[in-house]
């Protein structure tokens, strides 16, 4: 498409240019100027009007930093490096939603960039992410994209990614976040015809918690329908789209197909008899855009009187009050965001402050899952030779989502930079298992790293093991195929740190067993290999926690088709023994609990501060995940066994003793009152416990609900 015009070229200035008019009265007066075919055409992901000047924004990939290149080839031909940083599940285990905004606003400076600069003029400004989704169950392929099983921990997450995507302007937003997918979309088996089943009170409850959190608290005004169904009812014309997000929570924006969704109601879901019934609900259920190519079942449904103009006016509408918003249709002097890129200023992907901002968050995110025989963290001043092997040792491998990194660190590259001579390194990062063993033998000390691919290492829809997921792949298998490789590595040498780098959970009971250190991070970084090094040799104390259950055992789950999370899934229900609890992660440094203090009890709508003091109870400085549970003290109360109500990352010297103060929100304990239609807190005792996962509580204190009050739909 050409480019339209600069705003000050069209003549005459019409109402929809004037920056000083009510939003909706620009609009109105823009819908009175367009065609009926540019109307129809402003359906699509980019409502541009090239006759009125009009330039929208299309959309971009962006869960882990702006996707234009990568393996899904967002860039086309010309792929344009950007800032990589780890996949949106490693994020998500650094617990720091302050640094999960600062990742999203690089990733939106970034794009504005990439749009804007006279060199690229690339991209868009509506930025598909965060996920929303929850991740229920490990064997869902596209686990790397969420923050993980908790509803509230994905709720604080996601709000904090959106802030940072779309700024604090009063006015106008650096980038629009556009959530994935709306609702329950956590399989990928048959996703284009399932049905995710369950109650009113789970999608209140849990499915659609860290939605609500990212549209009420964060202020997204864009999302993307999930290709299932919901109790036989497809997404991408399901009732709550309007009736929940719109009318409930407030999302006057971009509401969009899954690309091929529209297809597939008539040829997966069967939902309609033909593209043009199809269409036409789901315009008249809240879409505005389409992934398809909708411009004939839109244009044949008008035709068959199935759709008026206003209809399609009224989704348009909402399409142009979030490029009112991006300052699209404002001159761009009054726009603070429309200068990044237009200056000739340096490409920030390859600015110091932008690989600064990826090797912090790459080190918040590595998980410490076991540390013992005084292994860790490797002494490099006596060290004297190490071994670097397994099938990951000298890869960065980036997802279907991730753009091209203008540079990467292998875990090789950056153990090498750590020892600068100081010891030798040897590697084997081929595919003989003889050649890693041998290598082992001779070493003093031994890191393997094994672990996921991040692609499925094969094609669309393929995988190469049965442990690998993706997007349109669920995975088969929790075991870790190269875990063989450990067995044979650690025999030949016990002194071996176990490195897994995957996208989700593995069942790894062998090696938990016998490794005396395992160390989990996730894939993409562009300064993976140096984050790892520096955990390894004690220049980073880790402090990441997992955002999910990982089971013993795949035999533990319960169907993968079973969207009831009560029947035993995770921490929230599961009462069996696990691999990993949720929220675990060691320290290299120790930590104490000595108290647990709440403010006085309250109404059960208003917050409560709980205190809790926290000491370091080591030498070495270090970072606490402190993290806060709840629970009704009634055991006959229906409802989750323990939920997470709050959390903070807090780094303590050594011997330093801490108040942390979290707010406690009743409303996070709420239950949907079917008859009232509403989520409702009850009055009552509720237990808080406070501890360093969900699995080591170490405080408690019990506070009082006085009196029953309505939540929040």
């Amino acid at each position: 498409m050409a480019r339209p015009p600069p705003p000050e070229a069209v003549d005459p200035p019409f109402l929809f240019r004037d920056p000083d008019a009510p939003s909706e009265e620009r609009i109105d007066d823009l819908l009175s100027r367009m065609t009926l075919d540019e109307k129809i055409a402003c359906l699509g992901t980019d409502p541009s009007v090239p006759r009125l000047g009009v330039r929208g924004s299309d959309h971009v990939e962006g869960l882990h930093g702006l996707a234009l290149g990568g393996p899904g080839r967002w860039g086309g031909d010309r792929p344009v490096p950007t800032t990589t940083f780890p996949q949106a599940y490693g994020l998500a285990q650094t617990w720091d939603p302050d640094l999960l905004r600062e990742v999203a606003e690089i990733e939106a400076n970034e794009a504005r960039y990439a749009f804007q600069s006279p060199r690229y003029g690339r991209g868009g400004l509506v930025v598909r992410a965060p996920n929303a989704d929850i991740g229920r169950d490990p064997r869902w392929g596209r686990t790397e994209e969420c923050y993980g099983e908790d509803p509230y921990l994905c709720g604080v997450m996601a709000a904090a990614f959106v802030r940072g995507l779309q700024g604090e302007h009063p006015r106008y937003w650096r980038a629009a976040a556009l959530l994935k997918h709306f609702f329950a979309n956590s399989t990928e088996d048959g996703r284009e015809r399932s049905s995710a089943d369950f109650d009113e009170a789970l999608f209140y409850e849990y499915y659609g918690v860290a939605f609500r959190a990212a549209i009420r608290e964060g202020g997204s005004r864009a999302h993307m329908a999930a290709y299932n169904a919901h109790n036989g009812v497809p997404c991408t014309t399901h009732p709550f789209l309007a009736e929940v997000a719109a009318a409930d929570w407030g999302q006057d924006g971009i509401i969009c197909t899954d690309a091929n969704a529209l297809q597939f109601l008539v040829t997966a879901h069967r939902r309609y008899p033909d593209l043009y019934e199809a269409a036409a609900a789901a315009v008249r259920a809240g879409i505005t855009q389409f992934l398809d190519d909708h411009r004939e079942p839109v244009r044949g449904a008008l035709e068959r009187g199935l759709l008026a103009e206003a209809d399609v006016d009224r989704a348009v509408r909402c399409n142009f009050r979030v490029m009112i918003r991006l300052g699209l249709l404002d001159p761009p002097a009054l726009v603070p965001y429309a200068r990044i890129g237009a200056g000739g200023e340096p490409e920030p992907w390859d600015s110091e402050a932008h690989r600064s901002a990826v090797l912090r968050a790459t080190r918040a995110s590595i998980v410490l899952l076991k540390s013992e025989r005084g292994l860790l963290p490797l002494d490099r001043t006596t060290l004297r030779s190490i071994a670097v092997v397994g099938p990951l040792a000298d890869r960065v491998l980036v997802d279907w989502y991730s753009g091209t990194p203008p540079y990467v660190v292998t875990p090789l590259d950056g153990i090498r930079r750590k020892l600068d001579g100081l010891a030798t390194v040897r590697s084997a990062t081929n595919n003989d298992d003889s050649d890693a063993v041998r290598i082992a033998r001779e070493c003093e000390a031994c890191v393997v790293f094994v672990g996921s691919h991040p692609t499925g290492d094969a094609g669309w829809a393929q995988v190469s093991r049965a442990s690998y997921g993706k997007e349109a792949v669920d995975r088969r298998s929790l075991d870790l195929e190269d875990e063989q490789l450990v067995r044979r590595v650690l025999a030949a040498n016990p002194r071996t740190v176990v490195v897994l780098i995957a996208s989700f959970p593995y069942c790894i009971a062998w090696t938990q067993e016998n490794a005396p250190a395992i160390v989990h991070v996730t894939h993409n970084s562009q300064e993976l290999g140096a984050a790892v090094a520096d955990v390894l040799f004690g220049d980073h104390n880790p402090a990441g926690r997992l955002v999910q259950t990982w089971p013993r055992s795949i035999d533990a789950l319960p169907p993968m088709s079973d969207y009831d999370v009560r029947r035993g899934r995770t921490y929230r229900y599961f009462e069996g023994d696990v691999l990993y609890p949720f929220g675990h992660g060691l320290s290299y440094s120790t930590f104490r609990y000595v108290a647990l203090r709440a403010g006085a009890d309250a109404s059960a709508g208003a917050p409560i501060p709980v205190t809790a003091d926290v000491s370091n109870t080591s030498g070495r400085a270090g970072d606490e995940v402190v993290q806060l549970y709840a629970r009704y003290a009634d055991p006959a109360r229906p409802g989750p066994r323990l939920a997470l109500v709050g959390f903070r990352r807090v780094h303590l010297q050594p011997g330093e003793t801490r108040s942390v103060v979290i707010g406690f929100n009743p409303r996070d304990l709420a239950r949907w009152d079917e008859r009232r239609r509403r989520l409702v807190v009850d009055e009552g005792r509720v237990e808080l416990m406070v501890g360093g996962s969900s699995a080591r509580l170490e405080q408690r204190v019990v506070v009082t609900l006085r009196a029953p009050a309505l939540g929040h739909g």
